[in-house]
């Protein structure tokens, strides 16, 4: 694991290596010291997107009975809240060590699924509830990931990211397969919001294994008159955001996520008029979105458990981060010609599926040649406030070319060209982060 996290990595005597090394290597290059690590991460992994692909599919449906026409208002608040969670979010990590912050960050978002729950049973201002569960879920979806991957950036190191990432993204992929397939089977026996407990046992489940990679890793020593003390992050609780703006290689980040969510974004849109237009049940809309999820995962798993890690290492960061932006332009010169729901599902699946098996992993390993500050807070900012933000523009951008006279095969193209710059920049920016590695190791 990573130098800068003093964690497990040279000076352990190992026996021969053991038919579960063996086992594993099969699928991702590990090493013998490695492996507890790498299951642990891939159980909590597991257990964090298991849990939010439950709440996934209630959230689409609660998207859609607010209003399609809201859902650009939806977008700029879940903005809004960010805006107020990140500095709250700083402020812990500046004041507490790390064996604190992340379980700390999970349990707060326990007890919020709870107060949903207790909210959602009652039916008085449904409507309200609805829309604040949407953005809530919205935020919690990149807390719990950004916070998940500053950790493994923490953990392991450049070198170890571009092998295990990729398998470790498996564990969620394999819980994200599971979440929809317990929506399906379970909510119409439990009804939906009774699936929200599942969840919240999920996250604990999550917490479980941060203790134990954290018993595993050891505390990082900042004193050497106590080594064993893990020293909190320190710095303001907007440090984040400034070494973005004094960073060219973290605004090179950013705006690569801008351009990610403005995508993602305007693909949403399309997907909400073209499910709307095709379902009137909003039963039959909850089964299409985790269908949609399910193809998504199984896809993802496969590449993730047996090619993610080798294609990285084989073709590096800066194609990795590249194969999603040319599979969003394929995907959108698609829906430009037939904006229709097989076309639609097929773009969804391809390009979500690129993105967690393949884009995502390399997207994190950019994480691992900075500092610990950068990789919690700066990291979390962008994951974010910048996610969020570019979802509340292009939200406002898409509403605005529809108000224009632009319909959904008009603002598919205009998507084209923006997919092939964003390509461009993703080739920019993983040479830059080979480049910050190679510096870091000599």
């Amino acid at each position: 694991m990573s130098s800068e996290s003093g964690d497990l990595r040279e000076g352990a005597v190992l026996p021969a290596e053991s038919r579960l090394t063996a086992l594993l290597r099969r699928a991702v290059n590990v090493r013998e010291e490695e492996v507890r690590a790498l299951l642990w991460s891939f159980a909590y992994f597991f257990c964090l997107l298991c849990g939010y692909y439950i709440l996934r599919p209630l959230r689409e449906e609660m998207g859609v009975a607010g209003g399609v026409r809201n859902l650009q208002w939806l977008f700029t608040g879940t903005f809004a809240a960010m805006l107020l969670a990140v500095p709250l979010f700083g402020g812990v990590v500046a004041r507490f060590p790390r064996r604190r912050v992340v379980p700390l960050v999970y349990r707060f978002f326990i007890l919020n699924i709870l107060v949903f729950y207790f909210l959602l049973t009652f039916d008085g201002g449904r409507v309200y509830v609805a829309r604040a569960f949407f953005i809530w879920v919205s935020v919690f979806n990149l807390f719990v990931v950004s916070v998940f991957w500053s950790f493994m950036a923490d953990l392991f190191s450049n070198e170890q990211g571009k092998r295990l990432f990729g398998f470790i993204a498996a564990g969620g992929t394999a819980g994200a397969v599971l979440g929809p397939s317990i929506t399906i089977l379970l909510a119409a026996p439990l009804g939906p919001v009774n699936l929200l407990l599942i969840s919240a046992l999920l996250l604990e489940g999550a917490v479980f294994c941060i203790h134990r990679l954290l018993r595993i890793s050891g505390g990082r020593s900042d004193d050497p008159d106590n080594p064993g003390r893990e020293e909190a992050v320190g710095g303001s609780i907007f440090a984040g955001a400034i070494r973005v703006l004094q960073s060219p290689y973290l605004l090179g980040i950013c705006l690569y996520i801008f351009l990610y969510t403005a995508t993602s974004t305007f693909l949403y849109f399309q997907q909400a008029h073209i499910v709307r237009g095709a379902f009137d049940d909003p039963a039959q809309r909850v089964q299409v979105f985790s269908l949609m999820n399910l193809l998504v995962n199984v896809l993802t798993l496969t590449t993730q458990l047996f090619l993610t890690g080798r294609l990285m290492t084989r073709f590096g960061v800066a194609a990795a981060l590249a194969f999603l932006p040319v599979v969003a332009a394929l995907a959108f010169t698609g829906l430009a010609a037939a904006p229709v729901l097989p076309v639609l599902i097929a773009a969804q699946v391809f390009r979500r599926a690129s993105n967690f098996a393949i884009s995502r992993p390399a997207r994190e390993v950019l994480f691992t040649v900075v500092g610990r500050e950068e990789k919690y807070k700066s990291k979390n900012f962008i994951d974010t406030v910048v996610y969020r933000g570019g979802d509340a523009v292009t939200g406002w951008l898409y509403a605005g070319l529809g108000a224009a006279g632009l319909g959904l095969s008009g603002i598919a193209a205009l998507t084209v060209p923006i997919a092939a710059a964003w390509a461009g920049l993703a080739v920019l920016l993983g040479k830059k982060q080979e480049k910050l590695s190679k510096e870091n190791i000599g």
